[in-house]
This record gives structure tokens, C-alpha cells and sequence, in this order.
């Protein structure tokens, strides 16, 4: 099954949204299953969560885009920003078992 990187920035202002939603958007990873390869926020200087990187499986840029638009932190307006792009992986493993807080 093709991968997709899903690349999200952080609308400026929403950290308290993000903290509110954060347990809704940990859920919605738990459903992708063996389909959620990797994900993680990005941070600022300071730690500070300021968006999100995820790779996927998915059928096609399709139904990527449609993981991604059921993310609790889109509905929720955190995001000022959402890309999916095709992704290969060409070095590394990954991570062999994702655990989810």
C-alpha cells in the first residue's frame, strides 16, 4: 500500500484548542491502526507543539487526504495548514511497534 506524509502547521493562537483536542486526536490515531506508520508534533525552540508530521498507508492520494481531514485537531480549526504528499521511504525503519500515550 503507497505511504503519504501528512504535514500540518498549527494555526498561531491555538495551543489551548490543541491541548483540549489532543485526547480526541490520540483516539483517531489508535483507529488508523497498522496504517499509521509514524507520527509526532513539531515543536519550537522551546518544546512547544506548533504542528504535526504523520506518514500513513492509504489507498491513494485520495483517501489520505480524507485520513487527514478526520483528524480531530483539523476539525477543531488547530491547524492553519494541512499538505499530503505521496512519501517513499528510502533509509531507515521506522518505528517497528508505535505507541500511543
Amino acid at each position: 500500500m503507497p505511504l503519504f506524509a501528512i504535514v500540518a502547521i498549527d494555526r498561531p493562537g491555538r495551543l489551548d484548542r490543541r491541548r483540549a483536542t489532543r485526547d480526541k486526536h490520540l483516539a483517531h490515531l489508535k483507529t488508523l491502526g497498522d496504517r499509521l506508520r509514524i507520527a509526532g508534533p513539531f515543536t519550537a525552540e522551546d518544546g512547544t507543539p506548533c504542528g504535526s508530521m504523520l506518514v500513513i498507508e492509504a489507498d491513494d492520494l485520495d483517501a489520505a487526504e480524507a485520513l487527514a481531514a478526520a483528524d480531530p485537531y483539523f476539525a477543531a480549526g488547530v491547524f492553519e495548514s494541512v499538505t499530503v504528499r505521496p512519501w517513499k521511504n528510502v533509509v531507515g525503519s521506522g518505528i517497528a511497534a508505535l505507541q500511543l500515550p
